[in-house]
């Protein structure tokens, strides 16, 4: 009998399609006509969010370590690969930007756009980056993602600004000036930590992230490359001292720019803290903990303030999500697993509950004559009572309503917080509080009192709703199944906090330049012995740099 045929290989799908699908769209859709280009891409903007529900539902979240590999060496006399991979600390995000998108996009295509060919292609480019930045397992890789992704919006607040001329220029300098500075220091940190560790591999490059964590820098050298991602982390959310680019920026840019900007751009420097800095770093994690905290208090404090006194309604959008975004911080640099994982349901809650604010103020300002002035609208329920529906239920999640999933995110933030600070813990449930002024505040200042003179109330029309009404289901869903954040991630980010608690405490570190080893996913050790989670043999060696002990064990999945 002749032999049996094989089995056909199960069909794979490559990370490689998803990040840069949105690029080929916006490309493919400029050679249409005009008057079909933005329905091309928003239709074609579909096609990211198909084949990121399909890798969500592929995930296995039982598995902490990478799921999905794709790794090719780019660059091979620099150590730099093509190296893409999903686990619990992305999965979340990765459908996050593909859902804002697609909605920026939709609300967009409803509009009638000057030189739309090259809006929508901006908008492809910045799409393709922030997914490239999230599924990036190599440090050089992921730097050249995120530098890529801010270059669109530099394009999207110079060009298609609804600002006067000065202030779209205002906007654009200082978001060049302050986004590239960051840049600079990531890049350069990012090199260094390449080129010290690279003594303890043979001296070869090697820049993916699983070779780096492998080796953890000395405690001097971790202090000041901390100090850099930091620094170009915060720039980018941004957080006090670093915001000083926001206000201008956030006022210039278009609705759908701003709502993508503010829902997923930023979380890519949350995700860099969590992805980047506590597994490479974690001495320097621990040791900068409390001026992490003491800047999210801060931070938190600030906008919460701002977001009380101003009279403009993006504005107070805008505050809202610098204080979320300090909250989020504060839940990640509490270095627990309750604030780990509470920090990144709240990237996913944040990026759907700011983006959709975005668009009902500017739902609202059409119906106020365009003024985003609180002064300005008054009355707007009176006639529009669906969209008046949407915007309570974003109003009681921006505020974090027992019941929502934003609560279930706060609350676990808090724990997490309580439990590594108490005294800052208790500062910050001032924000808790402030919130829920601002965002009550806003909706009632908006949607109730008498009518304003120049106040035209109707209902939300099918080009607002596009964008408003499936933020807005996400929304009340996640109210009902906050599990659906918290199960992928488990896994993934305490494997991250207790890399930071083994890494941190475990070995004595040298004064220069040299590198200490630690093992992932078990405990490191100081001398020759096994340990429960992985055996670790060390010899040290004088050199000149300092102290240099070699050797690591992984293990737990893919790196």
């Amino acid at each position: 009998t002749p032999d049996p045929l094989p089995l056909p290989l199960p069909l794979t799908m490559s990370l490689s399609i998803l990040i840069w699908l949105p690029l080929a769209v916006s490309i493919v859709a400029a050679l249409l006509p005009t008057r079909l280009v933005g329905r091309a891409v928003a239709l074609g903007s579909l096609a990211p969010l198909a084949v990121a529900c399909d890798f969500m539902a592929r995930f296995d979240a039982g598995r902490a370590g990478l799921q999905f590999v794709t790794d090719k060496l780019w660059i091979g006399s620099l150590g730099i690969h093509y190296k893409l991979g999903i686990n619990g600390l992305n999965i979340v995000l990765v459908l996050l930007t593909a859902l804002l998108f697609t909605v920026a996009l939709l609300w967009s295509a409803a509009r009638e756009l000057d030189r739309s060919r090259l809006y929508y292609l901006h908008f492809g480019i910045a799409e393709s980056a922030v997914l490239g930045a999230f599924c990036a397992q190599d440090l050089i890789l992921f730097v050249a993602f995120f530098d890529l992704m801010l270059i669109p919006f530099y394009f999207l607040v110079g060009m298609w600004s609804p600002a006067p001329r000065d202030e779209r220029v205002r906007a654009t300098l200082k978001l060049v000036i302050y986004t590239m500075f960051g840049s600079f220091l990531m890049l350069v940190a990012a090199v260094a930590t390449g080129v010290i560790d690279a003594g303890s591999l043979g001296g070869h490059l090697n820049f993916t992230f699983s070779a780096l964590s492998r080796v953890h820098l000395s405690h001097s050298s971790q202090d000041w490359l901390f100090l850099c991602f930091a620094a170009a982390f915060l720039l980018k959310m941004p957080l006090v001292p670093f915001h000083g680019w926001v206000r201008d920026a956030y006022k210039a840019m278009p609705i759908p720019a701003v709502a993508v900007f503010s829902g997923i751009l930023s979380k890519v420097a949350a995700y860099g803290f969590l992805r980047i800095v506590l597994p490479l770093f974690p001495y320097a994690s621990r040791h900068y903990q409390l001026l992490m905290l003491l800047i999210a208090l801060v931070s938190i404090v600030w906008a919460t303030s701002l977001a009380f006194t101003t009279r403009d309604a993006r504005l107070v959008v805008t505050y809202s999500s610098v204080a979320q975004l300090a909250f989020i911080t504060l839940g990640i640099f509490s270095l627990r697993p309750d604030g780990g994982q509470g920090a990144l349901l709240q990237m996913l809650n944040h990026g759907l509950v700011t983006a959709a604010g975005f668009f009902v103020v500017a739902a609202v300002a059409a119906r106020c004559g365009g003024s985003e002035s609180l002064d300005d609208m008054s009355g707007v329920a009176f006639r529009a009572p669906v969209l008046a529906g949407l915007f309570l239920v974003i109003a009681l999640a921006t505020l974090a309503m027992p019941g929502s999933s934003n609560f279930i995110g706060e609350f676990m933030i808090m724990l997490g917080a309580f439990q590594a600070k108490t005294a800052i813990a208790v500062i910050a449930f001032l924000g808790v509080v402030g919130a829920s002024f601002y965002a009550l505040r806003l909706f009632i200042g908006a949607m109730h009192n008498r009518v304003g003179g120049g106040v035209s109330s109707r209902e939300i029309a099918p080009r607002e709703a596009v964008a408003i009404v499936p933020l807005t289901l996400v929304v009340l869903a996640l109210a009902f199944f906050p599990q659906f954040g918290l199960q992928r991630s488990e896994r993934s980010l305490k494997a991250t906090v207790t890399a930071v608690e083994s890494g941190a405490g475990s070995r004595s570190g040298g004064t220069g330049g040299g590198v200490v080893a630690s093992s992932t996913g078990g405990a490191a050790a100081a001398s020759s012995h096994a340990t429960a989670g992985g055996a670790v043999a060390a010899s040290s060696q004088a050199t000149a740099g300092g102290s240099v002990v070699v050797a690591t064990a992984t293990n737990g999945g893919a790196p």
